[in-house]
Parts: C-alpha cells; sequence; structure tokens
C-alpha cells in the first residue's frame, strides 16, 4: 500500500517546525537539527502551511506557544513499534506543566524495569511538543537528553511552567 506524505514548515519561538503528513494525518513534527530526525527527502512533498491537515495542527500550535492551548487535540498517526506507540500513549497523558522521570512512565506502562527502554522509545517520538516527551525527566529530577536538545527542552518545561514565556530562540543557540 501506498502512502502519500506531504510536510510544511511553520515558524515557531522554538525555531521552524517541520510538520508531516501521511495521508492527510499529521504524522510528524520535527525541529531544526532534532536528533533522529527522519531525511528531508522522506518528507514527501513541501506544500503550502493552509493544506490539510496543516491549518489545524498550526492553529494548535500557535494557540500553545500565546499560553491559549495546554491539550493538543489533532488526529495523529504515530508510526513506531507497540511497545514505542505504548509510551507514546503515555506521554499525552503527562499534564502541561508537570514531569514524569523515566522511571515513573515505566512504571505506568507496568514495566518498572524498563526506564531505559522507555527513554529510547521517548527520544524516537516521531511528533514533538503535540507528544510532549519533553516533560519526560531524570529519576533525580534532572534534565537529560531531548531530541530538540536539552537548551529547548528546558525552555519548554520554563515556558509550561509559567516561568517564561515563548520568546523567539536566542540567535545562534540552535
Amino acid at each position: 500500500m501506498t502512502h502519500i506524505k506531504q510536510h510544511t514548515v511553520v515558524d515557531s519561538p522554538y525555531g521552524p517546525l517541520t510538520l508531516v503528513a501521511t495521508d492527510g494525518v499529521l504524522s510528524g513534527l520535527y525541529m531544526t537539527g532534532q536528533r533522529h530526525r527522519p531525511a528531508e527527502e522522506s518528507f514527501g512533498e513541501r506544500v503550502a502551511a493552509a493544506e490539510e491537515p496543516f491549518p489545524e495542527v498550526a492553529r494548535q500550535l500557535s494557540a500553545y506557544f500565546a499560553g491559549q492551548l495546554t491539550e493538543f487535540d489533532v488526529p495523529m498517526r504515530l508510526q513506531g513499534t507497540d511497545f514505542q506507540r505504548s509510551v507514546w500513549d503515555q506521554l499525552v497523558r503527562i499534564p502541561y506543566g508537570q514531569t514524569w522521570s523515566y522511571g515513573e512512565l515505566a512504571a505506568r506502562l507496568g514495566k518498572p524495569n524498563a526506564s531505559r527502554a522507555v527513554g529510547l522509545a521517548n527520544g524516537r517520538n516521531p511528533i514533538g511538543i503535540i507528544v510532549p516527551c519533553h516533560r519526560v525527566i531524570g529519576a533525580s529530577g534532572g534534565m537529560t537528553g531531548y531530541g530538540g536538545g536539552l537548551e529547548r527542552k528546558l525552555r519548554l518545561l520554563e515556558f509550561e511552567s509559567g516561568g517564561a514565556t515563548a520568546a523567539p530562540e536566542p540567535q545562534g543557540l540552535f
């Protein structure tokens, strides 16, 4: 079965975001320089942000960055293993402005010894920000890996906790 892929790029306070749709459903949200970012040629044809499903995704992202939206409600197609999808399903349950540790996430999956596997699945999340992998931290409360970079993770967490606005990113940081 052939899937139709399209993408567009939208601006954000955290740099350009590449939105990818597979068969008209959001299947990717990638930051510039993101670890595990697929090759550009895998994103399909570049289309205007006004083409479906991108307008609603862009509207919700804009509301999120303006501090007016705490939960996203866009259809998504998350491609991964069953375990990865179970981790990503838990990520969307982490309340806005809160964090869970990798161990806590593993325990919620009924696999308390799988925190490393949870971390690996978290790092492969194809829809950053909307599936909030930035809300997962180390057991000690420290900032651990983030595909979009630790600086972005820290800024997203500060923004969600009310400690900062989604101000434009400093020049040269990313």
